[in-house]
């Protein structure tokens, strides 16, 4: 990519003046997440573009700083000690910041345990720290479970996931907002491995690429495998040249049709392949969480609009030549609109797109070759070549 232009200023915004050198970004995220496998992915990358990294896992950290305890037994510590250990190790990681060093910071932003719920960090250390960059991983609830279930001997429920991925959302932007100021903490999903591990990234260290949120009809197009394959081409070619926060890297929708499914048939449980596993599900409890569900899409596709530069749509043409436009699709250019975010649709039906399109849409495109020779154009980017 070259000759990529800064980004506008905008509502949300990376710009902030720091006096230190080096990138620092901290990475919560609920406990089930192989946050480190991943980061160490992120890692990688930086080495491939010559970017040194050194990733800091607090908690084994913490483990190794207290050998006497067996790191399965470590939140069952006194609060005075567990605080009295994050301060010590957290030491070592403001030492090795000060020297100008790219880091990243394995973290949790949140607990619950028998103490109950309470926060992970220091809030004075995080402002001697002040961090450029807040990201906040999340995944689908059933390969979280599956992770628990194999790795960890947590007891929980599919509500309980829900629950600790949005408070590990919650507090990491408060601390961001206390800290650094809106506009620098990130939700990012870890379900596309090497798509988003680039995009983390790319937020760190190439800051003038545009942000963007890829918007297309989802559940109605489930069982569409050629308006299924469409998207992919849409959803690829975005990820490869763009920072992309893709909203169906989360989607527990599918969850709530499957089981729904399974009712209908008689079934008590569905089985999904998740993580390279079979994982049995109960089809009653994956019901009764309907309403965290949508309610979590809701708020969670703003939050990524919210954190984009601009909202590119797809709308594909269904079968008898209607376009396949969603509510949810329409929902989402008309929050990107008033939020002032550039607004780009590419409108593959023969038919004319109404006026809730037309008047939102900073411009309308036949395809994508299109829309990504405007962008080259603006220069949001260098050469091409899209995906097959």
């Amino acid at each position: 990519m070259s000759d990529v232009p800064p980004s506008p200023q905008l509502p949300f915004s990376r710009e902030r003046s720091h006096t230190h050198s080096g990138v620092r970004l901290i990475v919560t995220g609920q406990v089930g997440l192989e946050k480190k496998q991943f980061l160490e992915q992120v890692v990688e990358i930086a080495r491939q573009h010559a970017h040194d990294v050194k990733l800091f896992n607090v908690g084994e950290m913490m483990c190794a700083e207290a050998p006497d305890i067996s790191p399965c037994r470590i939140l069952d510590l006194p609060r005075q000690r567990l605080t009295a250990l994050r301060r010590s190790v957290f030491k070592d990681i403001l030492a090795e910041a000060s020297r100008g060093s790219n880091i990243i910071v394995n973290t949790h932003a949140t607990f619950r345990w028998k103490h109950g719920l309470f926060h992970a960090y220091d809030h004075v250390q995080m402002q001697e720290l002040d961090a450029d960059l807040y990201v906040t991983l999340v995944d689908n609830v059933d390969a979280v479970h599956e992770r628990l279930e194999r790795e960890h001997e947590i007891r929980h429920s599919l509500k309980d996931i829900l629950v600790w991925r949005e408070e590990e959302m919650v507090v990491t932007e408060a601390m961001a907002e206390a800290v650094a100021g809106y506009g620098h903490a990130y939700v990012v999903s870890r379900s596309n491995t090497r798509l988003t591990a680039q995009s983390v990234y790319r937020l760190m260290f190439e800051p003038e690429r545009k942000r963007v949120y890829p918007s297309f009809p989802m559940t109605h197009v489930f069982n569409q495998p050629a308006i299924l394959s469409e998207l992919e081409r849409f959803r690829d070619a975005l990820a490869e040249h763009f920072i992309a926060f893709d909203p169906a890297d989360v989607d527990e929708k599918r969850l709530l049709i499957e089981a729904g499914e399974a009712t209908k048939r008689g079934d008590t449980h569905i089985t999904v392949r998740v993580n390279e596993q079979d994982v049995t599900l109960c089809a009653a409890e994956i019901a009764r969480l309907a309403g965290d569900i949508d309610g979590q899409i809701y708020a969670r596709d703003f939050k990524l609009i919210d954190q984009s530069d601009m909202i590119v749509s797809y709308i594909p043409t269904m079968p008898g030549g209607h376009p396949a436009l969603s509510s949810g699709v329409e929902r989402e250019l008309q929050h990107a609109f008033e939020s002032t975010k550039e607004v780009y649709v590419v409108w593959r039906p023969k038919s004319e797109p109404s006026p809730f399109i037309t008047e939102t849409a900073t411009a309308i495109l036949p395809d994508i070759e299109s829309l990504f020779a405007l962008f080259q154009e603006k220069g949001y980017m260098g050469d091409y070549q899209l995906p097959l």
